[in-house]
């Protein structure tokens, strides 16, 4: 069943964090739908749609695969995996703490999205991605909408080959993000940017727009 977390689009868009730990509770297929509905509205180039969706919920048929992510996301986090006491509560050690269990736990989450590419025109430049991640960034703000979260990864990397021919994906077809997506342990709230006037500029690279200035109270990448 949908829990509208009832926030306007603007707030949707400035709260969207990204989602790491889940509760254990599966996605509604009604709500899915919708999620998907929403991504698939995303903009592509010439509107060609070069990006397809394949989901993993927690089925018998999708245990190997989720298996083989599980595998690659630990092999993709090793070189910077910490260990961090317990004790030691600083924001380093909280986001080591927290991506360790990413890693550990992410077979478990309660769905997993494989954003595909298919490379139908040769594209490997820059500008194939304007066409795929618009869809994905859809697809989170679905979600944020309505109760549920998630992340955007790369880890699937390790596995890749694996995953394409356990998955039977054809040669054109290789995979451009891995989304796990369930209810948040936790909540939404205010993201951590750099601040807008470091970020944009007017009239030429580096000059400052007079106007680019942050709202009171906002709190910043590494503060």
């Amino acid at each position: 069943m949908t829990t509208s977390d009832d926030v306007s689009l603007y707030e949707g868009l400035i709260t969207t964090r990204a989602i790491r730990r889940y509760v254990d509770q599966d996605i509604d297929v009604d709500d899915l739908n919708k999620m998907f509905f929403a991504a698939t509205r995303g903009p592509s180039g010439h509107n060609t749609q070069p990006l397809r969706f394949l989901v993993l919920r927690r089925t018998p048929d999708a245990e190997a695969a989720r298996e083989l992510l599980g595998r690659g996301f630990q092999e993709a986090w090793q070189p910077a995996r910490q260990e961090p006491d317990e004790a030691d509560q600083s924001r380093p050690a909280r986001m080591a703490r927290t991506m360790n269990h990413f890693v550990d736990h992410i077979a478990d989450a309660p769905v997993i999205v494989l954003a595909l590419f298919r490379n139908t025109r040769g594209r490997t430049d820059i500008a194939a991605g304007s066409s795929l991640y618009p869809a994905c960034q859809n697809l989170l703000l679905a979600a944020r909408s309505m109760g549920y979260g998630g992340v955007i990864t790369q880890w699937h990397f390790p596995v890749e080959q694996e995953l394409a021919d356990l998955l039977d994906f054809p040669d054109d077809v290789s995979i451009a993000a891995t989304i796990p997506l369930g209810k948040p342990v936790g909540s939404h709230g205010a993201v951590r940017r750099l601040p807008l006037p470091d970020l944009v500029y007017e009239g030429r690279y580096g000059e400052s727009a007079p106007w680019a200035t942050d709202p009171p109270g906002t709190r910043y990448t590494g503060g």
